[in-house]
């Protein structure tokens, strides 16, 4: 079974850099990722900020905010 990981970004240069890194680099193998973009779904905000999630980008892994 695929371990949840949760990427949030606001859609800014950085975030989307990140969101490319993040995508080519995480293993399909082990981790479903989601890539939320906050700007474009603001209902998922106060989502990533039960997360602890205080600014983006945010990677939540297993409720473990980085």
């Amino acid at each position: 079974m695929k371990t949840k990981a949760v990427f949030y970004h606001a859609g800014c240069p950085v975030c989307v850099e990140a969101e490319q890194m993040i995508t080519e680099t995480i293993d399909k193998n082990r981790y479903d990722v989601e890539i939320v973009h906050l700007g474009k779904d603001k209902s998922r905000i106060e989502e990533a900020e039960s997360f602890r999630v205080k600014s983006v980008p945010a990677l939540v892994v297993e409720n473990n905010t980085f």
